[in-house]
């Protein structure tokens, strides 16, 4: 038996071709577009960042159901001129989505969003932190006594 030496950058390789492999018909290498995104915590809110280059306003969806905000878009493609022959695409496009939970507490009516320059900022509100509750002890017999009338009537 031959001792073969473990080499992970090839197993990448492997990977990498078995799943850029073009479609059937289709010389072109299609990528599915996941944008890249950053979590921020600020004093009073979380700040998600989303790198969505080339994706207009009015192909972003942002909603928040049952503590759950959701970012959804589609990156369409651009046409491609295939008279010199072969083409290679790099560049992502199609549809994507990202779920993020938001913490117990958080206001989703004060979420908010601006998109500048390819990116879409989120701010999200921190909640207002519970306060300890301060409970009252009271000393001795805290309930009245039932006066003779009160008991007669029942």
């Amino acid at each position: 038996m031959a001792i073969v030496r473990w080499e992970p950058v090839r197993m990448d390789r492997l990977f990498n071709s078995l799943f850029d492999a073009p479609a059937a018909g289709n010389r072109a290498t299609l990528r599915r577009f996941i944008p890249a995104m950053d979590l921020v915590e600020t004093p009073d809110h979380y700040v998600l960042k989303a790198d969505l280059p080339g994706v207009s306003e009015d192909d972003i969806k942002l909603e928040v159901q049952d503590n759950v905000l959701t970012v959804s878009g589609e990156r369409k493609s651009e046409s491609k001129d295939e008279r010199d022959g072969f083409v290679r695409v790099e560049r992502a496009s199609g549809s994507f989505r990202r779920s993020l939970t938001l913490p117990k507490g958080v206001d989703a009516e004060g979420v908010t969003a601006a998109f500048d320059k390819g990116v879409l900022e989120i701010r999200i509100p921190k909640p207002e932190a519970r306060k300890p509750r301060r409970v009252e002890i009271k000393v001795g017999d805290a309930t009245p006594a039932l006066e003779a009338s009160e008991t007669a009537s029942e």
